[in-house]
């Protein structure tokens, strides 16, 4: 099925995000910020009262969404704007929607406004993405 302007892509959620991925993406990414890794260091920070997830990791999630919707596809550009955090135990929504679809010789390029939402507060990261798939 070819995409059209106007889609809206299957969701990707996760139902709680989890401390102990805090804990994994801080080594894969080198990251020892205790923001991602201590509640009490977060709270003296006056930044919440939970541990607040990577941004990277945030946006795996909308790279997730993208992928499922498009298997086989190559993420050819992704815009975004960090609004909130994410913190420990927030259910997080990736969603879009596809704005443009081009045909270009043996490939689609769909364009499509992407975001990141968290149940309780809305969105925490908005954006465009764009995909090429081979026809």
């Amino acid at each position: 099925m070819k995409p059209q302007a106007g889609d809206q892509l299957k969701p990707f959620i996760v139902e709680s995000v989890s401390r102990q991925s805090m804990k994994d993406w801080a080594v894969f990414l080198h990251d020892p910020n205790p923001i991602h890794l201590d509640a009490e260091m977060v709270k003296a920070k006056g930044l919440g009262d939970k541990e607040i997830n990577q941004g990277p990791m945030n946006v795996a999630l909308i790279i997730n969404m993208l992928h499922n919707n498009f298997p086989g596809a190559t993420l050819e550009s992704l815009d975004s704007r960090f609004l909130d955090n994410v913190y420990a135990d927030d259910t997080a929504e990736a969603y879009g929607a596809v704005t443009e679809v081009v045909a270009e010789g043996s490939e689609i390029r769909v364009t499509c406004d992407i975001g990141l939402r968290v149940a309780a507060r809305g969105d925490v990261i908005s954006g465009t993405a764009t995909v090429k798939i081979a026809q």
